[in-house]
């Protein structure tokens, strides 16, 4: 995809999103968003507005998605419903704007003429992968449909699916890219990293000395891997620029971490020593997660920066803003 080439961007003032725009704005894209910033919000992208068009609109409405198509050579999709607390409260929702959304992408591709399409999916396709690290071969898996939490990891299954089979014909290039654990600053408030920085805070001003404990989903052995955004949105980039058609690509780390040690890392942005406290892991929670990340590195992709520095630009992000965060994450 040359560097003169218009996109569109979904979900293009999300975390993911707006880093994406910045990203593909430097590298000279002539670029138009569409976002009706629910998860997403303006502001992320305030410094650099002037670059790039945006359409306000809901990628169910499948008007708004065909005319935001028109004139592009490509759409990236990344519009969907993210953060674990929505999967569990407003299954429904997710799935409308996941299948729907997708849905509406592929119509509006197929009615422009767009033929490159990249959909973001997701680590949680896998839920309990039976080998780790894992790769792209791996089997997707809903482990139980009653369970609200998979409405998430369905819906990019199915994504995926359509996307796939769609891109049989009709299409001169669509890819997938699954993120494993992407995190950075104003990434949001529902996830573990903001979470943990802001319970990190709140506790070091209730305990100003000695060991402080620290309550925790699970036993704190469930380990994840994590990339930083600007590693990230590189990944991206080497997927963007040289993937192959019908191909599908992880994008993290290689470093698997306990969680118990994620909260170490960020007690060490305060200089202070925690007890972590055991609790009762959500339903559906997967113990262990890390990507074979061998095909991105392939296209030449090496991850750059260190977990302890990510989470130290992370954590002092939140600490920052801790007077923004909804009242009951703190």
């Amino acid at each position: 995809m040359g560097s003169s080439k218009k996109a569109l961007i979904t979900g293009g003032t999300g975390f993911i999103g707006s880093a994406l725009v910045r990203f593909m704005l430097e590298a000279g894209y002539d670029l138009r968003v569409l976002d009706n910033h629910s998860r997403g919000a303006e502001a992320r992208l305030a410094d650099v507005r002037d670059g790039f068009e945006l359409v306000t609109a809901d990628i169910r409405d499948a008007d708004a998605v065909r005319k935001a198509a028109r004139g592009m050579d490509s759409i990236i999709h990344l519009a969907y419903v993210n953060g674990t607390e929505f999967f569990y409260t407003q299954p429904r929702l997710v799935l409308d704007v996941g299948v729907r959304g997708m849905l509406n992408v592929l119509d509006a591709c197929e009615a422009e003429g767009v033929g490159d399409l990249v959909l973001a999916s997701s680590s949680e396709v896998y839920q309990t992968p039976e080998t780790v690290p894992t790769d792209e071969t791996a089997a997707l898996s809903v482990p139980d449909p009653m369970n609200p939490r998979y409405s998430y990891g369905g819906g990019k299954i199915i994504s995926e699916l359509l996307t796939l089979n769609w891109g049989r014909e009709g299409f001169d290039r669509v890819l997938i890219f699954r993120p494993h654990n992407v995190y950075g600053p104003d990434m949001g408030w529902e996830h573990v990293l903001p979470q943990f920085a802001l319970r990190m805070k709140v506790l070091c001003d209730e305990n100003p000395q000695g060991t402080i404990p620290f309550p925790i989903q699970g036993n704190g052995r469930e380990t994840r891997s994590f990339i930083y955004i600007d590693d990230f949105t590189a990944g991206l980039g080497r997927i963007l620029e040289r993937g192959e058609h019908r191909n599908i690509y992880h994008i993290g780390t290689r470093d698997e971490r306990s969680i118990r040690s994620v909260a170490e890392s960020v007690a060490g942005v305060f200089d202070r020593d925690i007890e972590v406290v055991p609790g009762k892991l959500q339903p559906g929670g997967t113990l262990r997660r890390c990507p074979d990340i061998s095909k991105l590195e392939s296209l030449g992709f090496e991850p750059r920066t260190a977990f302890d520095d990510g989470v130290r630009k992370l954590t002092e992000w939140y600490v920052q803003h801790a007077d923004q965060a909804p009242k009951e994450k703190t």
